[in-house]
């Protein structure tokens, strides 16, 4: 069994850094169950044990759609977007297995297109 995440910025930083490597299932499991995400890509809201993973499949399909390569700096249609002001806010969960994600909101902040 994995040592449980005592501190909870750590299940945070194993979530980015499980999404950094495009690994959903890793990123799964960071979250409680259910877990809740809100961002401003349709269908906005994913919900139940699986968000994650549904979240995840959702940004590879609209990311193909809209030719975006997203690390914060993203090219949208040939043109580099960098994204400022942007939130990350998150809803911590304790279990006995340590800290997890229960649900987590992304605002985009303000983009400028060069």
């Amino acid at each position: 069994m994995a040592n449980p995440v005592v501190q909870p910025v750590s299940a945070v930083q194993q979530y980015i850094d499980a999404f950094n490597k495009g690994d959903a299932k890793a990123m799964a499991a960071m979250c409680a169950d259910p877990m809740s995400i809100l961002d401003g890509m349709a269908p906005h809201v994913w919900h139940g044990p699986t968000a994650t993973e549904d979240w995840y499949k959702d940004v590879l399909v609209e990311g193909e759609h809209l030719s975006a390569m997203t690390t914060m700096t993203f090219k949208l249609k040939g043109k580099q977007v960098t994204q400022s002001g942007a939130f990350f806010t998150v809803a911590l969960r304790k279990l006995p297995a340590g800290w997890r994600l229960g649900s987590w909101a992304w605002t985009k902040g303000t983009a400028s297109v060069s």
